[in-house]
């Protein structure tokens, strides 16, 4: 047994005197350490059910991300814990990360000893004592709260993966996250955590690591779409003292929310990710740069870091060899530019946030001037399963020229918000009414942006697009890190455009004159178009705003060819999509001078219905600007010509009197 310890610590980075946990839950059935081959199959039969072997007593999953906090995961936490002394239940509480399913959070699974997983959704603090009678004390099922169960399904008991969230996605990147514990390296370790860098550190060459790669056809996930083995091999072939790598996390698309769930739900797939990488290109030194906006993430992550160090996996000559890698979490402050890599490598270096020329590329020239590899979140998350798996596994999945699945955040008008990961060619519409479910208040489907501020918005007419580098660039938008935010009928689509030209004109560096003059151009164009014929100032106006329309798409493309980095190019796509696909909106707001959606509030004109208005008086005291006029207990009436279009008569209004036009 003492032999079969040594073997068994030596190869997994533990100590005899700190066996790991997986050997020390199992010895009940044998010496087994999914390092040791010959007890390999035992390992994989067991499955992930091993992490609770030790465990004679129920144990209760909650989410607790960013999504399950927001929604009072903490509270929760806190009922299930005085609900358990006052029922005197012993019983295991285990936090897991985000599982996806935003929409339905907070979400707490059970695991009775010897049975299997059963995922429950919505719990509130509320519903708490219900639940754990029913769940605990009864040992039944909550069935009001159902999701379903990660082990064998039953006819009263069906499989979670089964759910029309669930059942169309293909999870690889988000394979652990709402699973496991992301805090414990050994709950990592026990669902085959660190197997990709294990093999890769005591069986492969850098180039054949990077050949493997290449192969899968993994591109880049944070939008260009560049082959990440070219990357590597670029800088592996540089002959220098130093290299370095870097984990782009810095997530600034609004409605994104991919980076931030995967650090904080499975940190170590994206560390482990890292060390495969930095052994292929031959990096000494690298940087995870998430902004300071995510503290959840960064707690995780510097905890992640720590917990790889004490087990060998980080520092000076890991795992007995000679390979050496150091890690550190930069914090950026929050500079949507800096999602570009030059200028992420500028904030590293202490320097303000600004891209520069390019070539020469990171990979020969980047941090320090030094052989710089920089990918992203999601990039990384794929590492290991490609070299466990096969590239010829990765590559069987997608399409012909973008292989994997890629991860989107679905938010909006959208029933089932929250992250989803599917196979490259899936198509649009599959994404909005199969996984998201379509929708709310049976509204019409409008329109989804994808790509974030630099990507388009594409109505219904192509909503059986793929997703795939390809096609999302045919039809006018892009890839992008993975936003994916759903627009109904109620959404108006200048004011869209308003809205992302306004985010990418406030966050733009400055340093080239396209971008930071260019897309400010086309916002005061933007901005002219609702204007209502009252507010014409004199006919020059009228002249100016007709002329900018004209224009605009001109200098959107003059934008896109000329300005420094990908961020400046891709700037015009809101207000060019917006141009091809709507065109009809945006001329009824020119010409006819009406919002069809109602929410440009230049156009609307607020009315008083003279038959139910009773003079109550209690919009005359809401409103700001003295524009409502009328006797006590007599209708009242509102002149136009002061009216802000603020709405606060609108609410105030309790017999529904005001009319909006």
């Amino acid at each position: 047994m003492k032999d079969f310890l040594d073997k068994c610590c030596s190869e997994c980075w533990h100590t005899p005197d700190k066996p790991c946990e997986l050997f020390v839950r199992c010895c009940s059935e044998g010496p087994l350490c999914h390092h040791d081959k010959a007890c390999q199959d035992k390992f994989d039969n067991l499955n992930k059910r091993l992490k609770y072997h030790e465990h004679d007593v129920p144990i209760i999953f909650i989410g607790m991300g960013t999504c399950g906090l927001a929604a009072g995961a903490q509270k929760v936490e806190e009922a299930i814990i005085n609900e358990l002394k006052k029922c005197n239940i012993s019983a295991h509480i285990e936090i897991t990360g985000c599982v996806g399913y935003c929409a339905k959070e907070v979400i707490v699974d059970i695991k009775l000893p010897g049975q299997d997983r059963i995922s429950y959704c919505e719990i509130t603090p509320k519903i708490v004592p219900k639940f754990i009678q029913r769940t605990l004390v009864e040992k039944g099922i909550f069935k009001e709260k159902l999701l379903g169960t990660y082990g064998k399904p039953s006819e009263d008991l069906d499989s979670i993966n089964n759910d029309p969230f669930f059942k169309h996605q293909l999870k690889i990147v988000l394979e652990n996250c709402g699973v496991i514990n992301p805090d414990s390296i050994d709950t990592y370790l026990a669902y085959g955590g660190f197997k990709g860098f294990d093999k890769v550190i005591r069986l492969l060459l850098p180039q054949e690591v990077i050949k493997t790669i290449t192969d899968s056809g993994l591109k880049g996930r944070g939008g260009a779409g560049f082959l990440t083995g070219k990357k590597w091999e670029l800088a592996n072939k540089m002959k220098t003292d130093q290299k370095y790598l870097i984990c782009n996390a810095d997530e600034g698309d609004p409605g994104a929310f991919m980076d931030r769930s995967v650090l904080e739900s499975d940190p170590f797939r994206v560390v482990e990710g890292m060390l495969i990488a930095a052994y292929a290109i031959g990096a000494s030194k690298g940087y995870i740069y998430c902004r300071a906006e995510y503290p959840l993430a960064i707690k995780r992550l510097e905890n992640t870091i720590k917990q790889c160090k004490e087990y060998g996996l980080l520092g000076n000559n890991i795992l007995n060899s000679d390979f050496c890698f150091e890690l550190k979490v930069k914090k950026g402050a929050g500079a949507f530019v800096c999602g570009e890599e030059t200028a992420l490598i500028a904030s590293i270096e202490g320097k303000r946030g600004m891209p520069r020329p390019r070539p020469p590329f990171p990979s020969i020239s980047g941090l320090f001037g030094k052989p710089t590899v920089i990918n992203n979140v999601e990039t990384f998350a794929n590492v290991a399963g490609i070299l466990i798996r096969g590239s010829e596994w990765f590559a069987s999945i997608g399409t012909e020229n973008s292989k994997g699945t890629k991860v989107f955040a679905l938010s909006g008008k959208i029933k089932n918000t929250g992250l989803v990961e599917v196979p490259m060619g899936t198509t649009l519409e599959d994404i909005v009414f199969k996984i998201g479910g379509g929708i709310p208040f049976n509204k019409q489907f409008k329109a989804v942006q994808i790509g974030g501020p630099s990507g388009g918005c594409l109505p219904d007419s192509v909503i059986k697009t793929q997703v795939d580098y390809q096609s999302l660039r045919e039809v006018g938008a892009m890839m992008g890190s993975g936003g994916f935010v759903v627009m109904d009928e109620d959404t108006c689509m200048v004011d869209v455009a308003k809205y992302f030209l306004t985010f990418i004109q406030t966050e733009s560096c400055g340093k080239c004159v396209p971008c930071r003059e260019g897309t400010k151009r086309m916002l005061e164009i933007i901005e002219r178009i609702p204007v209502s014929y009252k507010n014409t100032k004199n006919k020059k106006d009228q002249l100016q705003r007709f002329k900018g329309i004209i224009h605009l798409k001109r200098l959107g493309d003059v934008i896109r060819d000329t300005s420094l980095c990908g961020l400046g190019q891709s700037a015009p796509n809101p207000v060019l999509s917006g141009l091809r696909y709507f065109k009809d909106e945006w001329e009824t707001h020119l010409y006819g001078r009406e919002c069809p959606a109602g929410v440009c509030k230049e156009l609307l004109t607020y009315t008083i219905d003279n038959s139910i208005c009773t003079g109550c008086g209690v919009c005359v005291r809401k409103c700001a600007v003295d524009a409502i006029m009328g006797e006590k207990n007599q209708a009242h009436y509102i002149i136009e010509d002061k009216c802000i279009k603020c709405g606060m008569c609108l609410e105030s209004c309790r017999f529904q009197a005001i009319n909006v036009n």
